[in-house]
This record gives structure tokens, C-alpha cells and sequence, in this order.
């Protein structure tokens, strides 16, 4: 089975139509599939619903596509960085339904899993709650979240083979897994691709078998806060 592609463009080809649930990896600025968002926004495929963490920034991560008003809702986390999207979100051009990191990543897993969905304590006697399901165990209430299935996981890794096994990087690695396994379809973008058979498999962080198509590329390293201080300080 053919995964890797040559393109962005190439990987997503037959993949997309309007109306799509992706789910994205990423977070903060970091493991940001950015090569497979900008071929997404060339495509001009509209009324998006996008599963991430966040919403990048104006100009980078699916910000761009809030520009281009191809993104109808986000189910999130943090969107603070975007002025764009809190003014589309003020002015009701734009849906979101907010999540706890912990509980948006474990929804993006159990989708993954086939689990369609768990009960937790995050949220409980919040507006997170509200039209839930409530059950008590041991005395504690708990509220039902549904497991997410997207028809498009988009990801950004470190290191892959030709098979697909994927290796993320530090803060990279905590939503792009259960974004790429939540995904019907999972496309990864990388840094490089390596031979197959050279990454060690106890420190392959995604099997293969959950990623379908892989292109390599040319990728900003972005900072998102930048802090310094004057040698004074040091």
C-alpha cells in the first residue's frame, strides 16, 4: 500500500469535500500540521468543523483558514491567540464548542479506540455539563462525553518510514496521537522520512497502521510567546 506522496495537495486529493469533521494536531504552536492547512485553504473546501486544541494564530495553524472563512466550528480548548476567531466568534459567524484539554484529547482517543464514550469528573456543576448525562460512582458525579470520529485526521510528526510509524517530538506529541487515531482517513505530514526498519520500535509513538498517507517537507518553527531577558538579569 502506497503512503507516501509527494504533496500536500497529492495526500489530500479525494479526501475532501464541504461540510467535513477534521480533527488536527497540534498545540499551542507546535506539531502544527501547517503544509496540509495551507493545501486545505488552496482547495477552498468551506463549512469546516475542526477538532484541535487551538486555533493557531492569525496567520498560522487554522487561522488561515478563519480568514478565509472555510471553518464553521471548532471544538477547542484554547483559543486565545486568534484575534480573528474571538471577533467571528463575537459576531456569531462562527460555532465553538469548548472542551477541557484533557477531556478534547481523551474524546479524540476513545474515537480512535471505538469507544463511544466515558464518563468524567472534568466539568461537573460547569457549563461544560450542561445537557449531559450525570451518573454517580462511589459518591462522585460524572458526566458522559462522546468519543469523537472525524472523516479527516490532518497531523505533523517528527520522523516517519514508508509504512507510517510516526515519532513526534516533545510538546508535539500531546494531541497529534489521538488526533491521527480519531480520523476514518490520517493524513501525517513529517520532517523526514526515514528507511524503514531504522526507528527503533520502542520509541515509535504512533503505529503505522493508523496512518494512511505521508508527505515530507519544509516546516516554520514558529515561537508563540517569545520571552527574554537582558544579561543583567541573568
Amino acid at each position: 500500500m502506497k503512503k507516501v506522496y509527494g504533496s500536500a495537495a497529492e495526500a489530500l486529493d479525494g479526501l475532501l469535500f464541504d461540510g467535513m469533521f477534521i480533527a488536527a494536531g497540534g498545540f499551542g504552536l507546535c506539531g502544527i500540521p501547517e503544509l496540509l492547512l495551507e493545501a486545505i485553504k488552496e482547495a477552498g473546501t468551506k463549512d469546516l468543523t475542526f477538532a484541535s486544541n487551538n486555533a493557531g494564530v492569525d496567520d498560522f495553524g487554522i487561522g488561515i483558514l478563519l480568514q478565509t472563512k472555510q471553518v464553521k466550528k471548532m471544538i477547542s480548548s484554547y483559543v486565545g491567540e486568534n484575534a480573528e476567531f474571538m471577533r467571528q466568534y463575537l459576531s456569531g459567524e462562527l460555532e465553538l464548542e469548548f472542551n477541557p484539554q484533557g477531556t478534547l484529547a481523551e474524546r479524540m482517543r476513545a474515537g480512535g479506540c471505538g469507544i463511544p464514550g466515558f464518563y468524567t469528573k472534568t466539568g461537573v456543576g460547569t457549563v461544560i455539563a450542561e445537557g449531559k448525562d450525570v451518573k454517580n460512582f462511589d459518591g462522585q458525579d460524572y458526566i458522559l462525553e462522546r468519543g469523537l470520529v472525524a472523516d479527516l485526521s490532518i497531523v505533523k510528526a517528527w520522523k516517519a518510514d514508508d509504512t507510517g510509524n510516526l515519532v513526534f517530538r516533545k510538546t508535539a506529541r500531546n494531541f497529534n496521537p489521538p488526533a491521527a487515531m480519531c480520523g476514518k482517513v490520517c493524513v501525517a505530514e513529517v520532517e523526514e522520512i526515514v528507511p524503514r526498519g531504522s526507528l527503533d520500535p520502542d520509541l515509535i509513538h504512533l503505529p503505522g497502521i493508523y496512518v494512511h498517507r505521508l508527505i515530507q517537507g519544509e516546516h516554520e518553527k514558529r515561537i508563540e510567546q517569545r520571552t527574554t531577558r537582558t544579561r543583567e538579569d541573568a
